[in-house]
């Protein structure tokens, strides 16, 4: 049954308020995906407050003119889910690598990053950086190694002339 005008005209408006809502959109091809599998990935995506929705591609298209970026649909192979992150960039671009290699069928085609449109090696290469909590900690171990280091340096002082006091002792 096809799709009324208002509801052509609904879904781009709703689209369209979550397009200016996002900090990334990501654009894969999910053509022989299992429902199943797919609905785990809503739930993940959710979890990091993200959104995944299927919309036909002249649509989306609308939809994504209207907010200002520019996009040709038509050229997006496959059957497109259109993937937003509302809080973290990194969090969705990772869940979405990270599905992308255990499901060989799910691939990422691009994306928009920043309001520029991004190829798949672009959204693949920020899945592969580390976490925002991954770096604090790198960086809380490079702050603290020189410090412990040199506490080891002042107690083996310490164990050596304990050492020569052990010796003269005997």
């Amino acid at each position: 049954m096809p799709i009324t005008k208002d509801k052509k005209r609904e879904i781009i408006q709703e689209l369209g308020e979550k397009i200016a809502k996002q900090k990334i959109v990501v654009f894969a091809d999910f053509t022989g995906v299992k429902v199943k599998e797919l609905s785990d990935l809503r739930k993940k995506i959710k979890k990091e407050e993200g959104e995944l929705k299927v919309v036909k591609k002249t649509l989306a298209r609308i939809a994504f003119q209207k907010s200002g970026m520019e996009i040709d649909t038509k050229k997006l192979q496959g059957e497109i889910a259109f993937i937003l992150g509302y809080k973290d960039q990194l969090g969705t671009a990772k869940i979405l690598y990270q599905f992308s290699k255990s499901n060989p069928n799910f691939k990422i085609l691009g994306g928009f990053l920043d309001g520029e449109l991004r190829g798949s090696d672009n959204i693949i290469a920020l899945a592969q950086l580390p976490t925002k909590e991954e770096l604090l900690s790198m960086l809380v171990r490079s702050i603290a190694l020189p410090m412990s280091s040199f506490i080891n340096v002042l107690q083996g002082n310490i164990k050596g002339l304990i050492q020569v006091l052990k010796q003269v002792k005997a």
